[in-house]
């Protein structure tokens, strides 16, 4: 099979350090085609769904997509902005500003990119791109703070996929996790007191994970714990004792169970229990999306509201404020131990230039087409 070179490539072709921010995904449109299309990636991943294919096959497309995509469409719409949907937009604000900060301290010999695992601007669309512009050395970190095989091993699979395909590949440093990484930790916390500060402090707070099936915890995979953890750390750093804040998981999908405490069943039954109002917070998403905006916001408010609550004040993901920016950045830094940043100064790349003309010359002499 042939494998993706570089275009024209000359030997005085800069070396580059790439970092690449990746996000779950959107569709390109808030239209039952679009969703059509984007589900059928999304829930064909057998790291997503863990049934048997034809099975699954079966299930996907004679029921799921016949009534899913329309349903789903409105919901996006209902979210979506002029320049597209939330979760693109602040991921490409989030890996802007980390460009900025890195090029900032390393120069523009550091590429920054953002991919999506499902839908656009896909991850191999952008590893393409880095590498055309000479990416040698390459950092990923999924934006996925508490890893699961369905998230962010999903990603490291695309990646794998996409490197069977090309001739020249970078080193490679990939970030599975970041759920008790300090400065992580203090950039919410942080943001939630500033929250606080503006719109008051409630009863209780909520912090809300997306959920995944219980098998995949008896399973082995560190998801839950790493919630719970991701959630006592901050706890600790905002002074929370046990009984005022609580970890839920949303989003859950078909009938098996799922991670419990499920968030909308934990809304409905609080305020029977004396509490009327509730901040609510997801730690677990790093930039605000249809789970968030419509799924928490409006779905969630609604059940708290309608159960007797009095208030309910969602504080938004972290999204590309300056304390969640700084500890993405000190995480990337971090990960580049040990890494120097290509020295690509004029002198040296002529020199790099001449050397691999004079050898090839002395090996295939007269030859002129490479």
């Amino acid at each position: 099979m042939p494998y993706n070179g570089i275009d024209s490539y000359r030997h005085n072709e800069p070396d580059r350090l790439g970092v690449l921010i990746t996000n779950l995904g959107t569709p390109d449109a808030p239209t039952p085609s679009a969703l059509r299309r984007y589900l059928a990636e999304f829930l064909w991943d057998p790291r997503v769904v863990e049934v048997p294919r034809p099975l699954w096959w079966l299930i996907l497309h004679g029921v799921i997509l016949r009534i899913r995509p329309r349903k789903s469409a409105e919901a996006y719409a209902g979210v979506w902005e002029k320049d597209g949907s939330p979760l693109l937009i602040h991921t490409a604000k989030q890996a802007e500003e980390i460009r900025e900060s890195l090029q900032r301290r390393f120069g523009t010999n550091v590429v920054v990119g953002f991919a999506m695992r499902y839908g656009n601007p896909s991850i191999g669309r952008v590893l393409e791109e880095m590498q055309q512009q000479g990416v040698r050395k390459l950092v990923v970190l999924p934006l996925y703070p508490q890893y699961s095989a369905s998230t962010s091993a999903s990603t490291f699979d695309a990646i794998a996929r996409d490197f069977t395909k090309r001739r020249w590949l970078p080193d490679l440093r990939f970030i599975s996790h970041y759920h008790d990484f300090p400065p992580y930790i203090e950039a919410m916390a942080r943001h939630i007191e500033d929250h606080w500060a503006t719109h008051g402090r409630k009863e209780k707070l909520i912090l809300s994970y997306h959920g995944v099936p219980l098998k995949y915890l008896l399973k082995g995979d560190p998801y839950h714990c790493e919630c719970h953890k991701t959630s006592r750390l901050l706890a600790d750093r905002l002074g929370l004792a046990d009984g005022e804040y609580l970890t839920t998981f949303q989003s859950r999908f078909g009938r098996e169970e799922w991670l419990k405490p499920y968030t909308d069943e934990t809304l409905k039954a609080l305020p029977a229990k004396g509490i009327k109002s509730v901040d609510v917070f997801c730690p677990g998403f790093s930039s605000d999306c249809l789970e968030t905006i419509e799924e928490i916001n409006e779905e969630n408010r609604e059940y708290f509201m309608e159960s007797g609550g009095e208030a309910f004040s969602y504080i938004p993901c972290l999204n590309a404020t300056p304390g969640h920016i700084e500890a993405l950045v000190k995480l990337i830094e971090d990960n580049l131990e040990g890494w120097a940043v290509p020295d690509n100064m004029p002198e040296t790349l002529n020199e790099k230039a001449t050397l691999a003309e004079k050898r090839k010359q002395a090996t295939y002499p007269g030859r002129t087409d490479f």
